[in-house]
């Protein structure tokens, strides 16, 4: 390719300080050094991490920066060293690495990696170096990804290569939200065939835990959201019932305990509410309950007494939903080209990369579950 080796400009969304509407700026994007992969960004999808780092988050030494973490796109060129991967390869950019050698990789127990930036920046949310500059001075690269740009860096080791059959603009969402939420589920929680759950916040996490409970046989899958107008999209996933707290004057786990004959076999919080992860672990069954945290958030403590663990329960947590990311991703593009998972149905807006602040507008008023924007033409 003509670009190979040489700097690109072009459009990106650059988040110049917490609290404030990102901007459209042109960026200069250096070639892969040794192990790295430059990608064009095709498609992404605007999450709520995005959104914590720049409204909750909001840490002093996390901007300037180019959000953005839930896309796809294709290998444009690569820097020396890169075996795996070729110019024109359909690609998911990971913000969770699998180097495959280090010792939480080789365990079977996590999905960790001791590579990338989660390794020791997580608080920032970005790695140190970066290859993005834009007037002059360095920009962040949010979670490692950037994917609110039409071209972005990656190291080789946090990048899948998936089928090149894939819709760009629908396997995005597997980059974070739904395999975050399915994989809670299905590999965290490890839901059983006839066990009643609950799924706290109906987002497009907490929709990907409903279908993740439906896929792994739940014979009942309450759906538990302050905005009512979630339960019709619940049930596409397979909820079989709704819950608005606002309903009830009482806390929602003795609803919840009132409802299933003592509390829910798994509960799963996709929400990242510190008082509502609690609630979830209060709403299980004592005994053998298991309360699964995935919402994401790094601000407050959360606490609960601590007779809901001696009786019997488990809280636990995901990240990632447990997916390995270099083997889970093109895994769950597989089961989605079969048909096996659904992603069409989580998209209820399109816009291009110019309109990122309406997405954000959107998801802060809970008026979408997942707006993809088109970033590049394929």
């Amino acid at each position: 390719m003509t670009t190979a080796g040489k700097i690109i400009k072009c459009r990106a969304a650059v988040a110049w300080e917490p609290n404030k509407p990102v901007v459209i700026e042109e960026i200069e994007v250096a070639p892969p050094q040794s192990n790295e992969i430059r990608i064009k960004i095709v498609a992404t999808g605007v999450c709520h991490t995005d959104l914590y780092h720049l409204f909750e988050g909001m840490h002093k030494d996390g901007f300037p920066a180019v959000l953005g973490h839930e896309g796809a796109g294709i290998v444009e060129s690569i820097g020396p060293g890169v075996t795996e991967f070729q110019p024109g390869d359909k690609v998911i950019p990971l913000f969770i690495s699998q180097c495959r050698q280090c010792r939480f990789c080789k365990s079977p127990k996590t999905n960790q990696c001791e590579k990338g930036w989660a390794a020791d920046k997580y608080d920032v949310m970005a790695p140190e170096e970066s290859r993005f500059t834009c007037r002059g001075k360095k920009v962040l690269q949010f979670m490692g990804t950037s994917t609110f740009s039409e071209y972005t860096v990656m190291n080789q080791v946090a990048v899948a290569k998936i089928d090149p059959a894939a819709p760009l603009d629908k396997v995005c969402l597997l980059g974070c939200g739904i395999c975050t939420g399915y994989g809670a589920a299905v590999n965290t929680a490890k839901v059983e065939p006839g066990s009643t759950c609950a799924v706290f916040g109906l987002g497009a996490v907490g929709l990907a835990a409903v279908m993740g409970c439906n896929a792994a046989g739940a014979k009942r899958i309450i759906a538990v959201d302050i905005n009512p107008e979630k339960f019709e999209k619940a049930k596409v996933f397979g909820a079989t019932d709704f819950v608005n707290p606002k309903d009830h004057d009482k806390p929602i786990s003795q609803v919840l305990s009132e409802m299933t004959n003592g509390g829910v076999d798994f509960s799963l919080e996709c929400v990242g509410n510190v008082a509502v992860m609690r609630d979830a672990l209060e709403s299980c069954v004592k005994g053998w309950g298991m309360s699964v945290v995935v919402g994401w958030t790094d601000k407050d403590n959360f606490s609960a007494r601590p007779i809901q663990l001696i009786a019997g329960r488990t809280w636990k947590g995901s990240l990632f939903g447990g997916f390995k990311s270099k083997d889970g991703v093109p895994q769950m593009v597989k089961a989605y080209l079969d048909k096996k998972v659904k992603l069409d149905e989580f998209i209820t807006h399109k816009m291009a990369l110019n309109q990122v602040n309406d997405a954000i507008e959107l998801m802060k008023h809970g008026k979408c579950i997942r707006t993809v924007l088109s970033v590049s033409s394929e």
